[in-house]
């Protein structure tokens, strides 16, 4: 591990102006960040540590919109465990029980879970060339193992996938991001805007600007409808997903739909919302619309109709 300096401020506005550093890294649970440190594919000069910041950000609260803001340093067991969370977005509460383990959901935060990168096998190898980690030097994963990687929406500098459970609800919950710069402006993000695709530039992964921090993140008024989240992986715990479906389904069979597990970020088309009264064969085309599968992870194409057939014929049963 590199040699790092430490700052813990008490607000939010000191923080930001920490980060004024060049190359400095906002910590909260650490649960991405100091495993990649250790591995030296993170090597930040400076790390913040926002545990201590106040201004609510450990929080959830009614929103003005009528929705919940969730506070950037809210742990994952504790906004999965929320009654209103439950009752009102039961596919947020799904996702994030059926990511990590109990113990890293205890530590790690809403805006870290958004924020964690890849878990592409060549990302973590530094021997390989990756464009993610060293921008210009190849993407090793073309051409490599893939069966875990990217379907769609990829390119030819890099086809990983976006890790996070939760990151996929809070596309299908159409969730905002609220982030404070290094001069205090503060800004909201819808998360359809928050990630980027990979491009030229895969290793820039949000719209975020550098020493940006998230304060917390909103969501809109309860949509109601039956709410089911679908992880598909190699084994039943502790795995990242082969894909997944988030989704709601309202009586009538219109909803909307998003996946995890094949793009470089969480997965919405509107069209394929568009598409849910027909069927998971017409909400699969269109999410897939494109795709760029290899001979190794061709299987998810079949496998993401087949799931959404699941999820509609389980939202049917109520």
């Amino acid at each position: 591990m590199k040699v790092f300096t430490y700052q813990r401020p008490g607000a939010a506005q000191d923080a930001v102006a920490a980060a004024r550093v060049p190359n400095t890294k906002f910590i909260a649970g650490g649960t991405n960040l100091l495993d990649l440190m250790k591995l030296e594919i993170e090597t930040p000069s400076q790390l913040v540590d926002v545990n201590s910041l106040g201004g609510g950000l450990d929080k959830i609260e009614p929103a003005a919109n009528g929705g919940l803001r969730i506070g950037a340093l809210v742990r994952n067991t504790d906004l999965a465990a929320d009654a209103r969370v439950r009752k009102d977005y039961g596919v947020l509460s799904r996702a994030l029980l059926a990511g990590a383990s109990q113990q890293l959901r205890n530590k790690a935060t809403t805006a870290g879970n958004l924020l964690q990168r890849t878990r592409c096998p060549y990302f973590y190898d530094t021997n390989m060339p990756c464009n993610k980690r060293n921008p210009g030097s190849g993407c090793s994963a073309i051409g490599g193992f893939t069966s875990q990687l990217a379907v769609i929406g990829s390119s030819d500098a890099c086809i990983a996938t976006h890790p996070s459970d939760m990151a996929v609800a809070m596309m299908l919950l159409d969730a905002s991001v609220d982030t404070i710069a290094p001069n205090g402006q503060a800004r909201t993000i819808p998360i359809a805007s928050f990630y980027r695709l990979p491009g030229n530039t895969p290793h820039i992964e949000t719209n975020l600007e550098p020493g940006e921090l998230i304060t917390s993140v909103t969501l809109p008024r309860p949509l109601g409808g039956t709410h089911i989240y679908r992880k598909v992986r190699d084994r039943s715990s502790y795995a990242f997903a082969l894909i997944s479906v988030a989704a709601v389904v309202m009586p009538d069979g219109s909803g909307r739909v998003a996946l995890g597990g094949v793009a470089h970020k969480p997965w919405r088309v509107p069209a394929a919302d568009a598409a849910m009264k027909n069927g998971a064969k017409a909400v699969a085309d269109q999410l897939l619309a494109g795709a760029r599968p290899t001979e190794d992870n061709a299987f998810k194409l079949p496998l993401v109709q087949r799931t959404i057939a699941s999820v509609l014929n389980d939202a049917k049963k109520g």
